[in-house]
C-alpha cells in the first residue's frame, strides 16, 4: 500500500509541477474569460493538489501502521 501511495504521490507531484509551469507561462487568471482548455488545465491543477495530499497522507499512515503491527 505504501509503495502505491508513494508512486501516486511522485506522479501527481510531477503533474502538479508541469501544470503549474504551464499556468505561470500562459498567465491564466481567475478573473479573465478563459478558453475551455485553460479552464480544464486549471481544474486539473487544483485536482492534483487533492491527489498529492491524499496520497501523502496514505503513505504516512501506512508507514506508521506497519510499524505498530
Amino acid at each position: 500500500m505504501q509503495k502505491i501511495a508513494t508512486r501516486v504521490f511522485i506522479y501527481s507531484s510531477i503533474t502538479f509541477g508541469i501544470l503549474g509551469i504551464y499556468i505561470v507561462l500562459t498567465g491564466t487568471d481567475p478573473d479573465e474569460n478563459n478558453t475551455g482548455f485553460d479552464l480544464v488545465i486549471t481544474k486539473l491543477f487544483m485536482s492534483t493538489i487533492f491527489v498529492i495530499l491524499t496520497s501523502f497522507a496514505l503513505s504516512v499512515a501506512s508507514k506508521y501502521s506497519n510499524g505498530k503491527s
